[in-house]
């Protein structure tokens, strides 16, 4: 008891706001027990936040039970009564019906910390349950002591303390408490380690919650660390979606497995649980692969699609392409947002600039999208040359090839690939032109 009274001197500050959740069980009447041994010192603030499940007989015994102690004792008291449990999992609801009460409570007051009554039996049973269906390095820590969220934080300083040393000291001091009759029910599974598995561990070492808690503290550093060293590489291998190969060479393996979470984290959101570890395992191939050209299928009609040194992540709809063929008339926008546009002078001589003799081709001039036969008579080159290989050579990402637009005459010559190669139709040497076109990228990189 001493360490978590400790914890709570040197954590708590004159005037601070306290939602505690509480149940009325011996765990959260003792915390609320402690907190009111601070309260004149620091002139705090408790928000008793109680929620009724209403799935046992006793639930309004205990409800008017609460109330009337806040009352007594002059505490705010706040009151959730579940009326319907809509997910299959009724665990797994309540506790979200629970935690968005006790969220709004903290807001509503404005509160510094959002208390609970776990304790150092909650942690062992946690990290036991989770090492044995298996989790992740931040689930293995079971139960953080603080969790910060935007505003305020979430603290259990019980996690210092057995069941068995709060159910003493409540009945030495005579203060009272109600009993949840479930849990000794044998049916869910985390009674069946608090039942015959933590036994075991206390006899062979009667302070061995505490062994679990160093365990977890040790893993939650780690995993701080390991977190930061993500974030730090996954602000330059991951941009715009868009992973870059090259620059994941040089990460540990165990790292980039990681950012390869992380990245699912950022893509997925909410909806993370759809992801598994075959998924992980894919875009690491997808990763460590020599293919050039090579795509996996994801959740959601995601599809990380490698091209080259990239892995970009789009949605599958995103890649129907529609084919276009206009007349160019001085102006044209296409459907990526890039222009074409007739100038009146240049001194540029790169690839997104073309200088025509109208005497050399038949106009009008036509832009259009790639075909399958497309063949380019490319400037200094004897003869003439596939368009598909062109691309291919310069490495162009196969998504992206047919939504670069074809520069042709009216007879069919190609006569440009914008931003890529010029024909031999261009006249920037000879200055012998009359027509100049350029390539303006949406972005304006390649402005004058």
């Amino acid at each position: 008891m001493d360490k978590t009274l400790n914890y709570l001197n040197n954590l708590l500050k004159p005037n601070d706001k306290v939602v505690i959740a509480t149940s009325t069980g011996p765990d959260s009447m003792f915390l609320l027990h402690l907190l009111e041994q601070f309260q004149t010192k620091l002139s705090l603030q408790i928000i008793i936040a109680h929620v009724n499940h209403n799935v046992r007989k006793q639930s309004q015994e205990e409800e008017e039970f609460i109330k009337n102690y806040a009352k007594e004792k002059k505490l705010d008291f706040e009151l959730l009564k579940i009326t319907e449990y809509k997910a299959a999992n009724f665990q797994h609801d309540a506790r979200s019906q629970r935690y968005e009460f006790f969220y709004k409570v903290v807001e509503k007051y404005q509160a510094n910390y959002l208390m609970t009554a776990h304790h150092g039996d909650d942690l062992m049973e946690t990290i036991l349950m989770r090492l044995t269906r298996g989790s992740s390095l931040n689930g293995y820590i079971g139960i953080k002591k603080q969790t910060k969220k935007n505003k305020f934080q979430i603290i259990r300083p019980l996690l210092y303390m057995t069941k068995q040393e709060i159910i003493e000291y409540m009945d030495k001091n005579k203060l009272k408490y109600y009993i949840d009759t479930s849990n000794s029910s044998s049916k869910y599974t985390r009674n069946r380690y608090r039942q015959e598995i933590l036994p075991f561990l206390k006899q062979e070492n009667n302070d061995v919650h505490l062994k679990y808690l160093a365990f977890s503290e040790e893993l939650e550093e780690a995993n701080n660390y390991i977190s930061k060293q993500v974030q730090k590489h996954l602000k330059k291998v991951y941009i715009d979606n868009t992973l870059d190969i090259t620059k994941t060479q040089n990460i540990d393996n165990y790292l980039l497995t990681k950012i390869i979470a992380e990245i699912f984290h950022l893509l997925y959101q909410e909806e993370l649980n759809k992801i598994n570890k075959k998924h992980q395992e894919n875009l690491l191939h997808l990763i460590k692969t020599d293919k050039a050209s090579m795509s996996i299928s994801l959740p959601n009609n995601i599809i990380a699609l490698k091209e080259y040194n990239k892995i970009r992540f789009i949605n599958n709809k995103d890649i129907v392409f529609e084919k276009f063929n206009e007349v160019f008339r001085g102006d044209i926008t296409l459907k990526n947002g890039n222009k074409i546009v007739q100038i009146k002078s240049s001194n540029k001589t790169d690839n997104y600039h073309l200088y025509l003799n109208s005497k050399d081709i038949k106009l009008p001039i036509i832009v259009r999208s790639r075909k399958p036969s497309d063949k380019m008579a490319v400037k200094n080159l004897n003869g003439s040359k596939k368009v598909q290989d062109i691309l291919v050579n310069e490495k162009i990402a196969k998504s992206q090839r047919d939504a670069l637009p074809i520069v042709t005459d009216s007879a069919g010559n190609i006569l440009w690939i914008p931003g890529i190669k010029k024909s031999k139709f261009d006249r920037a040497k000879t200055k012998n032109y009359d027509i100049i076109l350029k390539y303006q990228l949406k972005e304006g990189k390649n402005n004058e």
